[in-house]
């Protein structure tokens, strides 16, 4: 489902975040003080603004509040990263993800109420545009910009269908992709066949173009 998002703060994380979701097919409100981050972005998402999102007349103006997902995405200025959350949460923005530099950073982003709090270390930029719209996608390994390879579980509708059956080889292809491995509790079936039956609770491990997957999640 297409998603309205605003992110503010344009250094490499929220960028990358911003680039992912925009070629997902999400709308993105890019928002960051910087005039040369802004301009750098402007083909890369929905919108690239030049603003001060620690104003709340500011965040208004440009309709925050009706974006589904507020991400704060701001580096070194803890005190702008709180005051933005803060902001959004006041906006009843209904899902806030904000980066933290520090256990106490975070800790107090999660006492302000975001729904989510990340720390850049231990999580990409790219990867957590997946795990946020993607639920069935369960681990995310870019290796291009379009290109990766996802381990996701075996969506419902495809419960005790074969893996032709489900479209993913024969005439009947659909996906476009490269099943290469089947999991089963402890048990992995490397390149499977197309006859292989899939169950609830399987996972496949796919490789393909990002969009192409999107469709197999939808």
């Amino acid at each position: 489902m297409k998603q309205h998002v605003v992110i503010v703060g344009l250094g490499r994380f929220g960028t990358r975040l911003g680039r992912t979701l925009y070629q997902l097919g999400h709308d993105v409100m890019a928002i960051d003080r910087d005039e040369e981050r802004v301009q750098s972005m402007m083909s890369e998402v929905t919108y690239a603004i030049r603003g001060d999102a620690t104003q709340e007349s500011v965040l208004r103006e440009m309709g925050v509040h009706n974006f589904d997902i507020g991400i704060v995405a701001i580096g070194a200025n803890i005190e702008a990263s709180i005051m933005v959350s803060v902001l959004f949460k006041t906006m009843n923005v209904p899902y806030i993800v904000a980066r933290a530099n520090s256990d106490l950073h975070g800790n107090t982003l999660e006492r302000i109420g975001c729904d989510r709090v990340i720390h850049p270390e231990e999580e990409s930029g790219r990867r957590l545009a997946y795990e946020l719209f993607n639920p069935d996608v369960e681990e995310y390994l870019g290796v291009t910009s379009s290109f990766g390879v996802s381990r996701l579980a075996v969506p419902d509708r495809f419960a005790n269908m074969t893996l032709r059956e489900a479209g993913f080889s024969g005439p009947r292809d659909k996906y476009r992709v490269v099943v290469i491995a089947l999991r089963r509790g402890e048990n992995v079936t490397l390149i499977p066949d197309s006859n292989e039956m899939m169950r609830l609770g399987d996972e496949l491990v796919i490789v393909g173009r990002d969009n192409l997957v999107q469709q197999i999640t939808a």
